[in-house]
């Protein structure tokens, strides 16, 4: 595999009211001006949408209007190498007078050269039967870390599966309390490509991470 070199990204920040800011990455220095718009755009439409959600989840709660708050948003890079770039997008929202705050991650993997995102079942092949081995292998996680539950473990989604892609591995996560306590913060389990790699479908972002 040719070498690709890494992104360059800078912090943005968005400041709002009291203590509150966004900060959030931007893609600069491609060669390819519209496949950097195409990824910061992405990145951006993200950001809104978890402080819109947090906004939304706190109106669904009760709340006549927008209560005041702080905010903080964050990310993280996951992998910017092999012309893949995964990331972590949080934000963390306290409203007061709330006993405790609440925050949301979601994450966004790209392929550089076309600035394509791709979901967890973009990843591999269509036969694969990858929901029922990634959930056994999850299940098996859960059971060997003592993990509680407060309902059982409901297995991969079809659809908008959270993960990142770190160096190796495959991080497959979930949000508070869909299935562990408040207490247990974000359940992740990371999964080594090697014990999948003969379901990965070839030229996506995770394939390349299974070359040396």
């Amino acid at each position: 595999m040719s070498y690709v070199p890494a992104l360059q990204i800078i912090t943005q920040r968005i400041t709002l009211q009291r203590n509150s800011y966004i900060d959030y990455p931007v893609v600069v220095g491609m060669a390819n001006i519209a496949v950097q718009a195409k990824i910061n755009r992405a990145i951006l439409f993200m950001v809104n949408k978890l402080y819109s959600d947090q906004v939304s989840q706190l109106l669904n709660q009760g709340y006549p209007q927008i209560p005041p708050m702080d905010i903080v948003g964050w990310y993280e890079i996951k992998t910017n190498e092999r012309g893949v770039l995964s990331l972590s997008i949080g934000n963390y929202t306290m409203a007061y007078p709330a006993a405790h705050g609440w925050t949301i991650i979601k994450s966004l993997t790209f392929e550089i050269q076309t600035g394509e995102i791709y979901q967890l079942y973009d990843l591999f092949k269509p036969d694969s039967n990858y929901m029922n081995v990634l959930s056994d292998l999850i299940s098996a996680q859960i059971k060997a870390r003592n993990i509680s539950l407060i309902s059982p473990y409901p297995g991969i989604k079809p659809y908008n599966q959270d993960y990142y892609i770190a160096d190796k591995a495959l991080v497959i996560y979930y949000q508070l309390v869909e299935f562990t306590p408040y207490v247990y913060g974000f359940p992740m389990f990371p999964i080594s490509v090697y014990e999948i790699q003969d379901l990965i479908k070839p030229d996506t972002p995770l394939e390349k991470m299974v070359a040396d």
